[in-house]
């Protein structure tokens, strides 16, 4: 991504504005410990981005001798995507320390990478993040909370928001980890507005006309501003004090009228046309006005405080502020309609040329130029898809006159993606059947020459694989994936990935694994040879789940590691699958009896967030938490992750050999709560016609029969099951069979019949890894193993399970290179509170000094660089 390099800049302090000493003073000066947020909120125009640029600078040039940077965002609506405020925000830090040479630099690696980075710099860093308001997205708040858990002492998040944003800031409030300043304390008071009024803006007025002001605007910045300009434009100033009330909005819409109307004509135009840019600079001014004065204009009007912010040293970009820059628009927009699409048009085709495609949509769509910004928006979304800027995607099709959307096969067949995404299924196939339509209807002098068109059919082929899957229809998805493959040309790698893709998920579906296997590693070739590394990596989840099935969570878990393996070598790329991989690998090592590895990478997934897993994958992190919680004992805990996991489950992706309703069964009979497992099978109804699909079903009501004593019957079911399952070679669900069968001659006293079936469990799946499977099964299993002991000649794989079920979690002694003394265990066990570190000194009845070095101390021996994460090692090490 090309990145507004003035975006990334702290501004420059400008010396003419009212210094905010009363505040400054209340914000780190240098010396002292940072907060971990300074929270700058209030409303539109309270001066809060010229208070942080006013104490950035001063913090920053205050060091003596210290190393102190500031890394500055300032946001906008593009930077809700998380992938793009990732970008901009890792790019701000590479700007502030002078990286931008070394690309081998682990800032480059996100969120996780990017605190071990700062850790390691040396010196402080606040991270300013201006306009913060702008986010919606929860995956961007979610990084944001990641950051403010885990950023080392040396580090902090300033920034500047009309409204609080859903931060822990209770959290950070309580532990005394919280600087906030709101509309209250950003109110000026007389003497700052005398200031600006007198000594800054130069008007003669008296002290009762600046408290009158005060009064009117209640210390509202903006409002005093623009009240400055009009009393300089020449405004008697006692009746303009008298006039000057009313709620912002109007205040704002008279005061601006003020403002023209003393302008010259030349300024007014100029403020008019270029009113519709969110930054401005010469060139594109002169682009929307048609003159060769747009720098200078733009340093006059910054001259004349005339609401010009600049954004860089060298004075070349600017933005107005945008309570003026809204009612400029706005009065354009109603006394002259056509200039102000004329001006979005010119502004639309200078970002085109300058490729910044974001804008000249935006800008094409305002200007009502609709054919134009559809042109734009087929130019531009190879390299959004490649990005997956899918928000971003979305957003430029909403824009658009949905009949010339209907119009493009290529915008149609993109919203049909999007309907899909959205759930529905019937407007997905209704757009792919429109779009096939006006394609083969288009004259091939349209057509020529475009590979967009030309990989049309292709594309709709796979959305039609898509649509199949989603509606539980193996056969038609291998039709879809086939001719997916015969269109393709021996170039096209992502859609011969994507073909042979489906077809292995169609052969999934139909429990032949060895050749869905088979197929999608031959997928997964094919996404290497399109060079699309995460696609490539996140196939992982796919081929470990088929090992699964052949019965080897050994070979599931090399297939992880290998993967992790990759993804740690390319972390910017990886990023969008990592946290799969790590939640994939702690479902793999929970089966194997780790428990300790398991909650590791569950904890690395939680702290990645949502923007290291795909949509269609978060809800396996609460399965894999409800395994880990199931092998653990706590039953309570594990239904209620599933239950979560059921909220997150985008149904259609991938075929549902493991349904959520079935193992969420399944913790109901270990309950003993029989009653809501019968009534999971009055809602299911498995009938056992289901194929494969309905084989976790059918297991599932083999427990329950068990369970309630109808074992023959029980038995009978799993001798149905069993033939198939040893044809198609699916390991796994024979290890489960013989294992169930012999639990069902158990519970009917048949010992010698129980042997048999156990022995095979056991001697094919211990040796392959599976642990959990066997001990989960509760005290039925226990009492089976006891006796199978003595009688069965599965001894070593008995000894293997009581050896695992016997260490449980690894003791933290084992794990630790070297011990945590008792004191500072002590401290540990205080961190977890919600203690600030001087309150944590005076309980220890220590120096706040004494107590950062136990800390350090426990950092190292811990290998963690936050309070945050030292915590959750401990939970996890059992040490808190």
């Amino acid at each position: 991504m090309v990145l507004l390099d003035t975006r990334l800049r702290l501004p420059v302090a400008r010396r003419e504005l009212v210094a905010r000493e009363r505040l400054l003073g209340r914000m780190p000066s240098g010396g002292e410990r940072l907060p971990r947020l300074v929270l700058i909120s209030a409303p539109a125009g309270f001066g809060k981005t010229t208070l942080l640029t006013q104490w950035a600078n001063r913090w920053q040039g205050s060091a003596a001798g210290a190393v102190r940077r500031v890394a500055w965002v300032s946001l906008n609506v593009g930077d809700g995507d998380a992938r793009a405020f990732l970008e901009s925000l890792v790019a701000a830090v590479r700007v502030a320390v002078d990286l931008e040479a070394d690309e081998r630099t682990p800032v480059g690696s996100v969120l996780v990478s990017l605190v071990n980075a700062i850790d390691g710099l040396g010196g402080e860093l606040v991270i300013a993040l201006d306009d913060y308001h702008v986010i919606e997205s929860a995956e961007v708040h979610a990084a944001v909370t990641f950051l403010l858990d885990n950023l080392p002492a040396n580090a902090a998040i300033a920034m500047t928001t009309r409204a609080d944003p859903p931060l822990p800031i209770a959290r950070l409030r309580a532990r005394g980890e919280l600087l906030e300043l709101r509309a209250v304390d950003l109110r000026f008071t007389q003497e700052e507005a005398n200031a600006f009024l007198i000594d800054v803006m130069g008007l003669d007025i008296g002290a009762d006309h600046v408290a009158s002001l005060g009064e009117r605007t209640e210390g509202w910045v903006t409002g005093i501003q623009l009240a400055a300009v009009a009393l300089r434009a020449g405004a008697d100033v006692a009746r303009f004090v008298e006039r000057f009330a009313g709620t912002h909005r109007f205040v704002l819409d008279y005061l601006v009228e003020e403002v023209l109307d003393r302008q010259n004509e030349q300024v007014s135009r100029f403020l008019l046309d270029t009113s519709i840019l969110d930054r401005l600079t010469g060139p594109l001014c002169d682009a929307l006005t048609g003159r060769q004065d747009g720098r200078r204009m733009l340093e006059e009007l910054e001259s004349a405080n005339l609401f010009v912010v600049p954004l860089d040293e060298d004075r070349r970009w600017y933005r107005y502020h945008q309570l003026f820059a809204d009612a400029l628009r706005a009065r354009l927009a109603a006394e002259d309609p056509d200039r102000s699409r004329a001006v979005h048009a010119a502004a639309a085709r200078w970002h085109e040329v300058n490729q910044r495609p974001q804008d000249a949509v935006q800008h094409a769509v305002a200007a009502q130029d609709f054919e134009y910004a559809a042109d734009l928006v087929e130019q531009a979304l190879p390299e959004a898809s490649r990005r997956r800027q899918d928000r971003l995607i979305l957003q430029w099709l909403r824009g658009l006159p949905d009949r010339l959307v209907r119009q493009r096969p290529v915008l149609n067949v993109t919203a049909a993606w999007g309907r899909l995404g959205a759930g529905d299924v019937a407007e997905a196939g209704k757009r792919l059947d429109e779009a096939a339509r006006v394609l083969a209807e288009m004259p091939e002098d349209r057509t020529s020459g475009r590979d967009d068109l030309r990989q049309l059919p292709m594309t709709i082929a796979m959305y039609r694989a898509a649509i199949a899957q989603a509606r539980g229809d193996p056969p038609e998805v291998a039709v879809q994936a086939r001719t997916m493959l015969d269109l393709a040309g021996p170039d096209d790698h992502l859609v011969r990935g994507a073909g042979s893709g489906f077809l292995a998920l169609s052969a999934w579906a139909e429990g032949d694994i060895d050749s869905a296997r088979d197929t999608f590693t031959q997928a997964v070739r094919s996404l290497h040879s399109a060079g699309n590394l995460a696609d490539e990596l996140g196939g992982t989840v796919v081929l470990a789940e088929l090992a699964l099935a052949q019965g080897s969570p050994v070979e599931a878990e090399r297939l992880y590691e290998r993967a992790l393996a990759t993804a740690r070598e390319h972390p910017d790329v990886a990023l969008p699958v990592t946290g799969d991989l790590h939640v994939g690998l702690a479902g793999v090592l929970c089966e194997r009896g780790d428990l300790t590895g398991a909650t590791a990478h569950l904890c690395t997934a939680r702290e990645l967030g949502d923007v290291a897993s795909i949509p269609e994958n978060r809800h396996r992190w609460y399965v894999a938490m409800a395994a880990l919680r199931r092998a653990e004992g706590d039953l309570e805990a594990a239904a209620a992750h599933l239950d979560h996991a059921r909220l997150l489950y985008l149904p259609g992706f991938f075929p549902e050999t493991r349904p959520l309703p079935a193992l969420r069964a399944r913790i109901d009979i270990l309950r003993g709560r029989l009653d809501l497992a019968e009534g999971w099978t009055r809602e299911t109804r498995p009938t056992g016609d289901g194929g494969y699909l309905d084989e976790c079903n059918q297991l599932t009501l083999a427990r329950l029969l068990i369970a309630t004593h109808p074992a023959a019957t029980a038995l009978d079911l799993l001798g149905r099951l069993r033939p198939d399952a040893e044809r198609q070679g699916r390991g796994g669900s024979l290890i489960e069979i013989d294992m169930l069968q012999a639990l069902a001659h158990h519970a009917e006293g048949a010992l010698d019949a129980a042997m048999p079936p156990l022995t095979g469990a056991l001697e094919s799946g211990v040796p392959a890894g599976y642990v959990r499977i066997f001990l989960d099964e509760g005290e039925a299993m226990a009492a089976l193993l006891a006796l199978a002991q003595r009688r069965s000649p599965a001894t070593a794989a008995i000894a293997a399970l009581r050896t695992s079920e016997a260490e449980g979690p690894k003791a933290a002694a084992e794990i630790l290179p070297e011990p945590l003394s008792d004191r500072e265990l002590e401290v540990l066990r205080l961190l977890a509170t919600e203690l600030t570190g001087p309150e944590i000194a005076r309980r220890l009845f220590v120096s706040v000094n004494t107590l950062r070095t136990h800390t350090r101390h426990i950092f190292t021996k811990l290998d963690v660089t936050t309070r945050a994460r030292a915590v959750r090692r401990a939970r996890d090490l059992g040490l808190v």
